[in-house]
């Protein structure tokens, strides 16, 4: 299949990572703003794909909106969101899920119908899912919990296991990733894991915009995340190096994990 713009010309739809990648924390990258309004003008299909699911889609379009790249809420994929795309799959709608996160699972989740409980909150419930991601809350008494329902049965799900994230002043912060390896040593239980490097949220990018994978690349800041569902999904890879991963580290890499292109900024992209 081929997709083409109004010009004739053939269609490719790239998938950028937002925190290390178009940002970190509120400071645009260089030359990310051009790159994103240069892209959309030739006619390319441009998506943003986050794991970081804090955030809802509906707060990412404003920062995007804050940092001078309009986007509409379509095309934005986050953990949380794919998440939500999962529970719709399975026929869930209307379950409960106990979360281990902030704001953005909410406002997905509960967009669905499903019924999201939190911390101590209602005691009593039977929960069907246990969603961990980045929580800056974290507690033992969260922890508890979320260790009994999955032990009774509840459905272990992960947004992602990002071990960090970028932000402002080339700095780093704890991802999810801390979070869920402790529920995995407290239950002895792997989690579905729903975000990069997995495929899942990928290959809905790749159907919702009726994109062969041939004709999609993956723009990321990291090997273990970004560039490894780029490879795993059969689409291109670039890294840039404005985030996470340095360049010595990806010339050293693995096959899975060694992108097609390295460059220092996204104006090298074009």
């Amino acid at each position: 299949m081929e997709l083409r713009n109004e010009a004739g010309l053939n269609r490719l739809t790239y998938v950028f990572d937002l925190d290390g990648v178009i940002y970190r924390g509120y400071e645009l990258q260089p030359h990310a703003r051009e790159v994103i309004l240069t892209l959309r003008n030739q006619g390319h299909a441009v998506r943003f794909y986050t794991n970081n699911s804090a955030k809802s889609r509906q707060s990412y379009v404003l920062k995007l909106d804050s940092l001078g790249i309009p986007t509409p809420i379509e095309d934005i994929m986050t953990s949380s969101y794919a998440t939500a795309l999962y529970f719709i799959e399975q026929n869930a709608v209307g379950k409960t899920v106990y979360r281990i996160g902030e704001r953005g699972m909410v406002e997905e989740f509960e967009a669905v119908g499903m019924k999201v409980i939190y911390g101590d909150e209602d005691p009593d419930a039977h929960i069907d899912y246990v969603v961990v991601g980045i929580d800056r809350d974290f507690t033992y008494r969260k922890l508890a919990r979320a260790q009994q329902a999955i032990l009774q049965g509840a459905e272990f799900i992960a947004t992602n296991r990002d071990a960090t994230f970028p932000i402002e002043g080339g700095s780093i912060l704890p991802g999810a990733g801390p979070l869920i390896a402790a529920v995995v040593i407290a239950t002895g239980q792997e989690p579905f894991v729903v975000g990069k490097p997995e495929t899942y949220a990928f290959n809905k990018i790749l159907e919702l915009t009726g994109t062969p994978p041939e004709r999609a690349t993956m723009v990321g800041d990291r090997l273990d995340t970004d560039i490894l569902v780029g490879n795993r999904a059969g689409a291109h890879s670039v890294l840039v190096l404005t985030g996470i991963s340095s360049r010595e580290e990806a010339e050293n890499a693995a096959d899975g994990l060694k992108p097609e292109r390295i460059i220092s900024t996204l104006g090298e992209l074009l």
